[in-house]
């Protein structure tokens, strides 16, 4: 009788240390000295503050911020495409731009990799897109985890999550407690559908009209997959200038990242009581990929905005003096920007305007 072995089970470990010896070159490029070295060490170690000018927080009572999440069902746009390398930028971006609605610098960062089988070159393709996300949020690539799970995931299919944590002094806080009638809602631009409402995009594009990642759609001015794979902007460094820009005034009093829900749901939840959004129709550009999905699905307007952020992807609350300041601020860090609605007295909750 054959001996039985770990290979013979699905799990390769020649292969998968091929896959680990991969990642080192990528993981260190996120490193700053505020990432203490622990070579083979079970955890990954970060230095909260530090003494050198460039890092010094000087914190006197921070608060620690969490955030977890995925990229969704654009994983198997990526699979179709055969392209993998960007969707770990969207992995990131769900994380820290949760973690920047709180006024969190996010430190550092650690992904969680499921795959049915070993597969080096794909292994570090994703690792690549979650360093490059890393990069752009600032944040450190401290560790994360590879699992092979040859009996729960098909031959070409794969799972990621991410998880970050982030810092902010205790009074730099916002929580939207600060939100008050007279205040207005500056939208950020997105870069387009980002990493929700995919299982609805595929059911429109793929089911409904039939078409493959690599159909060429002239209002796109791209391929479907080229499209719909566009990477979730991050907003941390755009948001974090802004912030630092008015570290004496409360100025910023509420910040929302437009995700699954839509301008309402996610609105809404920051929103103390006693007061309420009016969100204008038609007041920011919707990029062409949403009235396409829209016309393709045959999709009703409020589950579009229900389900789609349709065009913007952060939304500052911000005290009415100072909005057209932002507004410049955003310009010059080539982020678009729109003023897309207003706070008034009433019962919590956002409405569209009449």
């Amino acid at each position: 009788m054959a001996k039985a072995t770990y290979k013979d089970a699905g799990v390769d470990l020649d292969k998968y240390a091929d896959a680990m010896a991969r990642l080192p070159r990528l993981i260190s490029r996120t490193h700053t000295p505020r990432v203490m070295k622990l070579d083979g060490g079970f955890a990954g170690l970060f230095q909260l503050d530090f003494p050198g000018a460039l890092f010094a927080r000087r914190y006197k009572s921070p608060v620690l911020i969490a955030c977890t999440d995925g990229v969704g069902t654009k994983l198997k746009i990526a699979s179709a495409m055969g392209v993998h390398n960007t969707v770990g930028i969207d992995l990131v971006a769900m994380c820290v731009n949760d973690a920047i609605c709180c006024g969190a610098e996010p430190l550092f960062f650690l992904d969680y990799v499921a795959m049915p089988k070993d597969d080096p070159p794909l292994l570090e393709q994703l690792v690549e897109g979650i360093t490059e996300g890393c990069l752009q949020s600032d944040s450190a690539l401290i560790g994360g985890e590879t699992a092979i799970l040859p009996d729960v995931y098909g031959d070409d299919d794969y799972d990621m999550a991410g998880f970050c944590v982030g810092a902010v002094e205790k009074s730099g806080v916002i929580d939207g407690s600060a939100i008050m009638p007279g205040d207005v809602v500056i939208g950020i631009a997105s870069t387009g559908v980002h990493s929700n409402g995919f299982s609805l995009v595929r059911k429109v594009v793929f089911e409904i009209a039939g078409l493959t990642v690599h159909d060429h759609v002239e209002e796109l001015g791209g391929t479907v997959g080229e499209t719909l794979l566009t990477p979730t902007r991050i907003y941390v460094r755009q948001v974090r200038a802004v912030l630092t820009h008015y570290r004496v005034k409360s100025v910023v009093h509420g910040i929302a990242h437009i995700t699954g829900g839509g301008l309402h749901e996610n609105i809404e939840r920051i929103l103390p009581r006693g007061v309420r959004v009016i969100i204008e129709r038609d007041s920011w550009t919707v990029p062409p990929v949403f009235s396409w999905l829209q016309r393709l699905g045959e999709i009703e307007p409020d589950e579009m905005s229900r389900v789609f952020n349709m065009g913007v992807g952060m939304a500052l609350i911000v005290s009415g003096y100072y909005a057209d300041s932002i507004r410049h601020q955003l310009a010059d860090l080539r982020l678009d920007s729109w003023v897309i609605g207003k706070v008034e007295a009433g019962e919590r909750g956002v409405a569209w305007a009449q």
